[in-house]
């Protein structure tokens, strides 16, 4: 079971691609700020706009960042139905 706060991420770009070291240092500021979970590509995570490849880069990224030092619950939300369930 999941308890305490969780941060809906946002998703950062630099040029038009995932910005991987803005993310993970936004997965550190979160976790040194006592967050209890982290919720990747959510709806304030750009999970409508990214290609199938990122949507999987960030989810895989921000649990290789989080290292199990908290849960991470992955936004497995598309505009697609069948992108959805493959992401599950």
């Amino acid at each position: 079971m999941f308890s305490g706060a969780m941060t809906a991420m946002v998703t950062p770009f630099r040029d038009g691609k995932l910005d991987e070291n803005r993310l993970r240092d936004h997965i550190e500021f979160q976790i040194k700020g006592g967050i209890d979970g982290l919720v990747p590509v959510g709806t304030t995570g750009e999970s409508p706009t990214v290609d199938f490849d990122e949507h999987e880069r960030v989810i895989e990224l921000t649990v290789k960042f989080a290292a199990g030092r908290v849960p991470v619950i992955a936004g497995v939300g598309a505009n697609a139905t069948s992108e959805a369930i493959e992401l599950h």
